[in-house]
């Protein structure tokens, strides 16, 4: 039975076919608005929960935090890839909604490590893990089923409303932020108010649960369900089913490496670098995340449409290419719009430290290692977004513009004193360490900017829910595309905020960590040039990879 025939055997009305886009794009934002609100509010999560006197690590203890959620995506994918493809896509992804709601509710519970000590991180990272989890099953079934509810030559369009949906949840997550920063005073949001839009996520859920309810399955799923063709062991046949270990390789690493480091940096990375380094008022970023955002989501929609027409595989290579291109020079506009008195400043009294061990390491408190002199500089220079150079020399000294900076002895054991010493000691020398507003030219110019960074994002992003679901066989389709994605997503994107921060504190170089992005998406580019095919969409039994011998043409 082709895929065709089982969804005839239900022809969805048009408006079951809306509700269906509507329950799954909507119960897609609320998921990911519980993920992402972790990461909009990073820096009250390292308040709270992972307190320390050294503002970079802090902020890598966060990440470390963000990375660990999505560590647990792969697990997640098989546990609820195995539950999709065997008792059906609709009750699957009830379940990983309402694993998601509560524990993102949790998170706003925790007592902070002032009030419970390790405890509070512990539980964080325990509540991080069940939102991995629920995350590794939630993307799978939402685009499965829209896929398998959408007629083939309208899949890229119906299913490009799941991609924007991520999006969707990343502009909740901060509209919710500016809301609550809005009715709350600031010291009050930054003691307690922030655990509102966790909480929050309790009415999302009801919300969701209830949209979700008034589905039904799959079609196709219950066409293989009344045949008696479900897979017995889901998970060992995505891994033994002919072909499928190469589409897999070509998913993981020539869709979705390309698709997630390119999303990330879009959006956390852009977040953080114009919130950290650059030092643009916060609320300015948000707004400024906010509309980059809504307007993007249009994006991924048309991409979506446009893959109906001229196939998956060109809008990947195209916004692949075009951001192997253009990710530097966006940043480094940014930059220059965001801050243009750091910018200036840096390039008329340029910043140079000499010394020994003149090398950073992050982590060296963590661990009780201990941290150069030099090294203590440097990082304090690479938190407050002053580039510099490195010289040998037997003793440590700073200077800027050829000036030397006088180096109190208090400040190296004490990260506030040496971080207020040196910022003053450089404002001074012209540099500005206040948080900025730019003219509105230049607020224009950097959402025009994160808008360029959307398209590139919505090429490779746009048609991929309906380029994954035709890469595999029905019957195992949910565990076979969602194992490479959340691999994919989890290690490769996830971990994203996490390693290039790291590139970062040890290079001091704020661009520095754009590297790894353009790492994986160039691999990506060659695998997907090799491993997809090229020309019209076609259904997995229409692609000449299916065995003829299938009891269902999957």
């Amino acid at each position: 039975m082709s895929e065709a025939a089982a969804a005839h055997l239900h022809e969805p009305t048009d408006k079951e076919v809306r509700l269906v886009i509507a329950a799954s794009s909507a119960g897609t934002i609320f998921e990911w608005y519980d993920f992402f609100i972790y990461g909009t509010l990073a820096a009250l999560i390292g308040a709270a929960f992972f307190p320390s006197g050294n503002e970079t690590l802090q902020l890598l203890l966060v990440w470390a935090g963000f990375a660990v959620g999505f560590g647990f995506r792969p697990l997640g994918a098989i546990l609820f890839g195995f539950l999709g493809d065997r008792l059906g896509r609709k009750y699957t992804f009830l379940v990983t909604v309402t694993l998601m709601g509560v524990a993102t509710a949790g998170v706003g519970l925790i007592p902070s490590a002032a009030s419970i000590g390790i405890a509070a991180p512990i539980i964080v990272i325990g509540l991080r893990i069940l939102q991995g989890l629920a995350l590794g099953g939630e993307y799978g079934g939402a685009a499965i089923y829209v896929a398998e509810h959408a007629p083939p030559e309208k899949r890229g369009f119906y299913t490009s409303f799941i991609q924007a949906s991520v999006v969707g949840g990343f502009v909740l997550s901060i509209a919710v932020v500016i809301a609550c920063r809005a009715l709350i005073p600031a010291d009050d949001f930054a003691a307690w108010g922030w655990r509102i839009p966790f909480l929050l996520s309790l009415i999302l859920l009801g919300i969701s649960l209830w949209m979700r309810l008034k589905l039904s399955e799959s079609p196709v799923f219950q066409a293989m369900k009344e045949a008696g063709e479900v897979s017995a062991n889901p998970f060992t046949e995505s891994l033994t089913y002919p072909g499928n270990p190469k589409r897999i390789f070509v998913a993981l690493f020539g869709i979705t490496g390309i698709l997630t480091t390119i999303w990330y940096t879009a959006f956390f990375s852009g977040l953080s670098f114009l919130r950290g380094p650059m030092r643009l008022d916060e609320q300015l970023v948000e707004w400024i995340l906010l509309i980059a955002g809504l307007v993007s989501m249009s994006f991924y929609v048309i991409v979506g449409k446009w893959s109906d027409r001229v196939g998956r595989k060109k809008p990947i290579i195209i916004g692949a290419l075009l951001a192997l291109v253009l990710l530097f020079p966006i940043f480094w506009a940014m930059g220059g719009l965001a801050n243009p008195g750091l910018a200036d400043a840096a390039r008329e009294r340029p910043v140079v430290v000499a010394g020994n061990g003149c090398s950073t390491d992050p982590f060296a408190e963590l661990f009780n290692r201990e941290q150069t002199e030099c090294g203590r500089v440097l990082e304090t220079l690479t938190a407050s977004g002053v580039p510099y150079t490195v010289t040998e020399a037997e003793e440590l000294s700073v200077t800027a513009g050829g000036e030397t900076i006088a180096l109190d002895s208090a400040w190296f054991d004490d990260g506030a004193a040496r971080r207020d010493g040196l910022q003053s000691a450089l404002e001074e020398q012209g540099f500005d360490f206040g948080r900025q507003i730019p003219p509105t030219v230049n607020i224009l110019g950097i959402v025009a900017l994160l808008l360029l960074l959307g398209v590139l994002s919505a090429l490779t992003y746009g048609s991929v829910a309906a380029l994954l679901a035709e890469m595999f066989p029905p019957k195992i389709r949910y565990s076979s595309m969602s194992i490479p994605y959340h691999i994919g997503a989890g290690y490769l994107g996830g971990f994203l905020p996490l390693i290039s921060g790291i590139i970062v504190a040890r290079t001091g170089d704020v661009y520095a960590g754009l590297w790894y992005t353009w790492a994986v998406v160039a691999f990506g580019v060659i695998i997907a040039w090799w491993g997809l095919a090229g020309g019209p969409p076609k259904d997995f039994e229409d692609s000449g990879e299916a065995p003829p011998a299938s009891p269902i043409t999957p």
